[in-house]
């Protein structure tokens, strides 16, 4: 994580990082036995792995839960893999900077630097400032349809008939954005599924959206049909990739196709409609596509902290910005829309 309305080809490519596990970096035979030779002795050349060291005596009954076999020991021995891949990485990449050789990618990752217990610093503050992004858009959002647009006099709810299914966009994308921000600090197999599902979740429900609010579906009836299919697939999806095989290139075609998708119909539908606010809607659509540059033109970690992906996170803060501006200029436009005509 994290396509999606224009945001869902952001998510879209948000999936696609880590798009292999084999990457020559540790198909090296050196790297390799470094590794193993240091989750056996917790020794990584003049490095010492605490996380590697673990007790040859039974633990105490009286220790502490968290002290517990097998919980301690199970998050210890991740410590420990973790651990030892980073420096057995950054020594052989510190050898082959000695050779004149340029950086190569572990696992399907840049060798970046870490900083404390951040494993990719920048791509991890970036995520959470779109998460904050997505949360202060979202509560303008609620205060603008609840607070300051007029609301129905017999209900007192809003007019505008997309509320609830924006509600659980931002949901679902504050979400998205929380769990990059954690996979980007730590990189285990539990964050990186969480990570993915999150993000095609978001993916899918922002297609679904996408054609309710294009197809101005308002029928709650209606609006099932067009989801119930999408849903299933989404579900059945995150399923696969959680439970039988993390399939990195079927990931990609789902979430591209979804992305494309859902940007096409949107930027379509700005034009057809002649939108108010259609500028601001191909604004984002053009700001993707060049953003889609930094992924495509993938290139090594500067000074260990920023590579393209970083710069692709960064690009989605104002983007998001944007999006939820729109998001509220739909709101006022249908707000007074459905005035005019009950007057």
């Amino acid at each position: 994580m994290e396509a999606r309305c224009w945001l869902a080809l952001l998510l879209a490519f948000g999936c696609l990082f880590e798009a292999l596990d084999a990457s020559p970096g540790d198909l090296d035979p050196l790297y390799r036995t470094c590794v193993k030779q240091c989750e056996e002795t917790g020794i990584s050349g003049d490095s010492s792995i605490q996380h590697c060291q673990f007790p040859y005596s039974d633990i105490p009954v009286d220790s502490p839960w968290y002290m517990q076999e097998p919980l301690y020991l199970q998050w210890k021995q991740l410590n420990c893999k973790s651990d030892c891949r980073y420096n057995c990485m950054m020594q052989r990449e510190k050898e082959r900077g000695k050779l004149g050789l340029d950086p190569v990618k572990y696992h399907g990752k840049w060798p970046f630097k870490r900083v404390f217990v951040f494993q990719e610093p920048l791509s991890a503050v970036l995520s959470a400032l779109n998460l904050l992004m997505h949360f202060t858009g979202w509560l303008s959002f609620f205060l603008l349809v609840n607070y300051k647009l007029p609301l129905r006099p017999q209900s007192m709810r809003t007019y505008y008939e997309y509320t609830g299914l924006w509600h659980i966009y931002a949901v679902l994308s504050m979400n998205t954005w929380f769990w990059s921000a954690i996979f980007h600090t730590r990189d285990f197999d539990w964050t990186e599924k969480l990570d993915y599902s999150s993000a095609v979740a978001s993916l899918g429900f922002s297609f679904i959206l996408c054609l309710l609010r294009t197809f101005n579906v308002k029928v709650e009836a209606s609006r099932v049909m067009f989801a119930a299919p999408i849903l299933a697939f989404v579900t059945t999806h995150i399923l696969y990739l959680n439970f039988y095989q993390l399939d990195y290139g079927w990931n990609m075609k789902v979430c591209v196709t979804m992305g494309v998708a859902t940007l096409l119909v949107w930027a379509i539908w700005a034009g057809i409609t002649r939108h108010p606010s259609r500028i601001k809607l191909w604004v984002n659509v053009f700001g993707v596509a060049l953003a889609l540059l930094l992924e495509i033109y993938d290139f090594p970690p500067y000074m260990g902290y920023a590579d393209a992906h970083a710069l692709w996170h960064a690009a989605t803060i104002p983007l998001t910005y944007l999006w939820w501006s729109f998001i509220k200029d739909d709101a006022v436009f249908r707000t007074s829309v459905l005035i005019k005509k009950v007057k």
